[in-house]
């Protein structure tokens, strides 16, 4: 079959199952595991080699892990240091033990049943994020300590692999020095990424950005990605964790949400194809061969990982309900148990009909995973209580009410005067040039076009109260106001307009808040013109604002005639008279005084 065709049933698949399942309240994940199983080797065998989808489709997973490191900042990431070691450490370890304890019980060897409980206490990466994702739960207490708890597992793969083959009987001091060399592996190559993404990867992408050209910067996004995952693969590390790395290294870079925006498209298709590939790796003749066997299984997992869950949620200081989240969320197998389990029978560690049955398992506990956390939502719906609330993390400084688009004269002054008064704000800037000079002086500033959905969303437009807009080219100012109104209706815009007929178009997309740029301050230089001509200081005044007044209300009764300029020029030729009027009944007013 072409590749074409393939793209053509997955595409189908999702296209339909999705939608579906999200309007029947299921999720999107449920909808994408349904769709692999009907066109899978289990259902309508419309796609074969489930390995090699399944393999390509990680890569979605390490995009997932990319973008939110670079929501994480490195700063905020060493506080987090605490619940990665301590709660991430201590969920690998206790489910672990009781899962090699229940692997005795059914009879495994006990150095099968260690390893068996320690690759099925790791979690779905995939699943348990986009969960949180899809909830808007990232951001409260459990949902950062699931992500405390992955990123463990993540780190916890490298002397899992290395313990294999000491399970295996092909251990010894061979085993012991290829787990010190693995180690400075390790080191070395985190130290690499370090420098590298530190201080070498920015000038890169610097001069890449000052080119302007669009699809160059989003395959700058793709190969920092792809260079960090292979880098970590190299060393035997999870692809996924080297690109999570180099993403909280460009956290604070100014080309953040220009990253964030051009990797999203990607990582969603990525992300539904790898949820396609689970849900055709599952063997439904075997399901049909042992289905008692593998539903205790798939409960029994369940229920002990969920346990120890809950209660390393409770020992953290979370309330029932979001312990309760917690433990939904993360009991299911991971993505990297169909690796580990696969090199575990290369090794001699695992006996290959006790891996094909733990893979379904494994594979049977993700899908109903988006089950239990919509029965859990259910009953706190019913059950709902202020105590039930989840609790927040403060924002971080950079996620605030005010964006401004366009940092350039205009834009740099209402930045001033918002740093000033202590009001953080996220400032677009199309030109890397700028980008760069505006730091020099020790502004905040981020890259990128401020016309693009994609780059407002992932600078969280949603979620702010106003938006300056300050771009100095006409045309992208107008492309910009018209996304914003379109797509964040309840933004509020102030817009910087270069004249009146710049004026005229933004209110033509219903622009209600509009200054004119060199407006005011021509007022201002009359006013001093006035004062050196001999006038006094409050006749200057009153002149000035005479002329504002009469001004802007012109500007709106032209607007109905912006398209006729005859019309126009017979009404500035009114409006010039009357404001002649206006002077000379002032003057006369100041006469009889």
């Amino acid at each position: 079959m072409s590749l074409l065709m393939q793209s053509a049933i997955y595409l189908c698949a999702a296209v339909v199952a999705v939608p579906l399942s999200k309007r029947l309240g299921l999720g999107a994940i449920l909808g994408y595991l349904a769709a692999g199983i009907i066109i899978g080797p289990g259902g309508l065998g419309l796609i074969g080699h489930v390995e090699d989808v399944l393999h390509f489709a990680e890569f979605g997973v390490v995009l997932l892990l990319f973008v939110i490191g670079l929501e994480l900042q490195p700063s905020r990431l060493w506080s987090l240091r605490r619940s990665v070691f301590g709660l991430g450490g201590a969920q690998v370890l206790v489910t672990g033990g009781a899962l090699a304890v229940s692997g005795l019980l059914f009879g495994l060897g006990l150095q099968t049943a260690i390893l068996v409980g320690l690759i099925l206490a790791l979690s779905s990466t995939a699943f348990g994020l986009q969960i949180l994702a899809e909830k808007k739960q990232l951001p409260t207490r459990h949902g950062r300590v699931a992500f405390a708890i992955l990123l463990f597992q993540d780190l916890a793969v490298i002397p899992l692999l290395a313990l294999i083959p000491v399970l295996g009987g092909s251990g010894g001091k061979t085993a012991e020095g290829g787990v010190l060399l693995s180690t400075l592996k390790v080191v070395l190559a985190i130290a690499v990424l370090v420098v590298g993404g530190r201080y070498l990867l920015r000038y890169v992408v610097r001069a890449v950005a000052a080119a302007r050209t669009p699809e160059v910067f989003t395959a700058m996004a793709l190969l920092t990605v792809i260079a960090a995952a292979l880098l970590m693969e190299e060393i035997g590390l999870s692809a996924a964790l080297g690109a999570f790395l180099a993403g909280v290294l460009l956290a604070d870079s100014e080309y953040r949400h220009e990253f964030e925006a051009d990797i999203e498209p990607f990582k969603g298709l990525l992300l539904g194809l790898f949820f396609i590939a689970v849900g055709m790796s599952v063997n439904v003749g075997l399901i049909v061969a042992q289905p008692l066997a593998v539903v205790g299984l798939v409960l029994g997992l369940l229920a002990v990982k969920s346990a120890v869950l809950f209660g390393i949620a409770r020992i953290s200081g979370l309330n029932n309900a979001s312990a309760r989240k917690l433990a939904v969320v993360l009991p299911q197998g991971g993505e990297f148990a169909f690796v580990l389990f696969a090199v575990a029978v290369t090794a001699g560690a695992i006996a290959q009909n006790v891996s094909d049955l733990l893979i379904v398992v494994v594979s049977l506990t993700m899908a109903a995973t988006p089950l239990a956390v919509a029965l859990n939502d259910a009953i706190q719906k019913r059950t709902a209580g202020k105590s039930d609330e989840p609790t927040y993390e403060k924002p971080a400084p950079e996620e605030n009410q005010v964006i401004i688009a366009g940092f350039g004269r205009f834009g740099q002054i209402v930045g001033r005067i918002l740093r000033a008064k202590k009001i953080p704000f996220t400032a677009l800037e199309i030109s890397a040039d700028q980008v760069d000079f505006v730091k020099r002086f020790g502004n905040k500033v981020y890259y990128g076009d401020a016309s693009r959905l994609d780059l407002l969303r992932a600078a969280k437009a949603d979620q702010a109260v106003a938006f300056v807009l300050a771009i100095d080219d006409m045309e992208a100012s107008l492309r910009t106001a018209e996304t914003v109104k379109r797509h964040f209706p309840n933004l509020t815009i102030y817009a910087r307009a270069r004249n009146r007929q710049h004026a005229h178009r933004l209110i033509d997309l219903d622009v209600k808040i509009i200054r004119r740029e060199t407006f005011h301050s021509s007022l201002e230089l009359t006013r001093e013109v006035l004062k050196g001509l001999g006038f006094a200081d409050s006749d200057a005044t009153r002149s000035i604002e005479t002329f504002r007044d009469h001004d802007v209300r012109r500007l709106h009764e032209q607007y109905p005639l912006r398209s006729d300029e005859e019309k126009m020029i017979i009404h500035a030729r009114q409006t010039a008279e009357e404001l002649e009027q206006l002077f000379e009944e002032d003057a006369a007013e100041d006469e009889k005084a």
